[in-house]
């Protein structure tokens, strides 16, 4: 698979960021995520993403990104990329305020996120653990979805951000969740399968006189029919059938 622009972006910029950084240490301050210091510095829930505590961090990182990254950015899109990447990073910052104190640095949570999405389309491919071993990419989501809970709960090394690593997880099932859900394919076949609306009905829905309703219920009439004029009547909801049915004349 050839580089995608997106993937391509983010690598160039982790690379950017690693190199200012090692010349001004300062700058590990200024962009590092620590949970206690949230609201003073809000931006580092986005910056710390870039920021690397060492080449073999940004190294292993780049390469997650360089191998799974342009096949996942080919497959949804740069826009749906991007929103996962930083879905999943945002994810691992708001996971890691179960550790107060510590301060957060690196892409891990974002890749983790991009972990997930190859292993969502592609969960029988095989991925090479050191170039040798393989393993399913669903097996090995799992494996670091253990490894991240074990080490999270004070059970694994010191000095990883592991439930930044379970938050990459968890926001990036969180984004591709909502991307099928609001797939154009996957709104068709909601409206093919929602219960079809009989001419009876919504010749009974007309008769409804708006004058003798309550004003709320006035108000809701409105914005139901609206909806029906605006998307149809297979879009109502069960409860906004009920609520037609409820004042219509028999």
């Amino acid at each position: 698979m050839l580089m995608t622009p997106w993937v391509l972006r983010l690598i160039v910029v982790n690379v950017g960021v690693y190199f200012f950084t090692a010349a001004d240490p300062r700058l590990y301050g200024l962009l590092a995520f620590t949970p206690r210091f949230a609201l003073a510095q809000p931006w580092t829930i986005l910056t710390y993403m870039f920021v690397h505590g060492g080449f073999s961090h940004l190294l292993f990182n780049m390469l997650g990104l360089f191998f799974f990254g342009p096949r996942l950015e080919a497959h949804l899109g740069g826009r749906h990329f991007l929103g996962l990447y930083f879905a999943s990073g945002v994810m691992g910052a708001i996971l890691s305020f179960l550790s107060l104190n510590a301060s957060i640095i690196g892409a891990s949570g974002a890749v983790f996120g991009i972990f997930l999405g190859f292993a969502r389309y592609w969960p029988h491919e095989k991925v090479y653990i050191w170039g040798i071993l393989p393993v399913e990419a669903r097996v090995l989501v799992l494996v670091m979805t253990g490894l991240a809970l074990f080490g999270g709960f004070g059970f694994g090394g010191g000095g990883i951000a592991h439930f930044a690593h379970l938050g990459g997880f968890v926001g990036g099932y969180a984004y591709l969740r909502w991307v099928g859900w609001s797939a154009p394919a996957a709104r068709f076949k909601r409206r093919a399968e929602a219960p079809k609306v009989r001419a009876a009905d919504r010749e009974r829905w007309a008769r409804i006189r708006p004058e003798d309703l309550h004003p709320v219920n006035r108000g809701e009439l409105e914005r139901v029919l609206a909806k029906i004029e605006a998307e149809g009547p297979a879009s109502l909801t069960s409860d906004e059938r009920a609520f037609l049915n409820r004042f219509a004349p028999e």
